[in-house]
């Protein structure tokens, strides 16, 4: 069995997904894993669907060096935001798999939320590219490998109200006992 970077809380709660050694851009596939962090299972797959229809962005943060500008990505709070497919289709082909892990499992799809994601560059695979007067250059890829962790979310109970037992400081008291000293005067 393969290690996960992260365990989960409840393991007969949640199910995984993993891909090694994807081709597929590690920067662009670090950024697409970021933006879904956290989220609702639907709802990440729906988004993933936006970006490839161009209606929602990746924002880029980290790796967003002369990346270009657009307005989708006020959404996020950021001006450099892209529509990476090839990475989003390796992306929601995970959230597939983990999705029918999840079933198999027999827990309720609904209330998956993807708690652990995490993507790490795979070894380099290279090739060579040749120059001008007899050179050759690298012509590196950057693999990726992908791990995700999702799970069924328990419901929120609200915590009991108990009743504050107010603390005062020493000049808070006395200041309190003075006011009821005054009191007790005036009448």
């Amino acid at each position: 069995m393969v290690r996960y970077a992260a365990t989960p809380v409840n393991p007969a709660k949640s199910a995984s997904a993993r891909g090694a050694y994807l081709r597929v851009s590690f920067k662009n596939t670090r950024e697409t894993a970021q933006a879904i962090n956290g989220w609702n299972l639907e709802r990440a797959q729906k988004y993933l669907e936006d970006v490839l229809d161009h209606k929602r962005a990746i924002p880029f943060r980290r790796f967003a060096h002369s990346i270009g500008r657009t307005a989708q990505g006020k959404e996020w709070g950021v001006q450099k935001a892209r529509w990476p497919a090839k990475s989003v289709n390796y992306v929601q082909d995970l959230l597939k798999n983990a999705q029918s892990n999840a079933e198999a499992k027999g827990l309720d799809v609904a209330k998956l939320k993807i708690t652990h994601i995490q993507v790490n560059q795979a070894p380099k695979q290279r090739r060579r590219t040749y120059r001008a007067h007899g050179r050759v250059n690298a012509y590196q890829s950057s693999p990726s490998h992908i791990e995700l962790i999702v799970s069924e979310e328990e419901e929120q109970v609200q915590k009991a109200d108990e009743s504050k037992k107010v603390r005062l400081n020493t000049r808070q008291i006395g200041r309190l006992a003075q006011q009821q000293r005054i009191a007790a005067a005036r009448k």
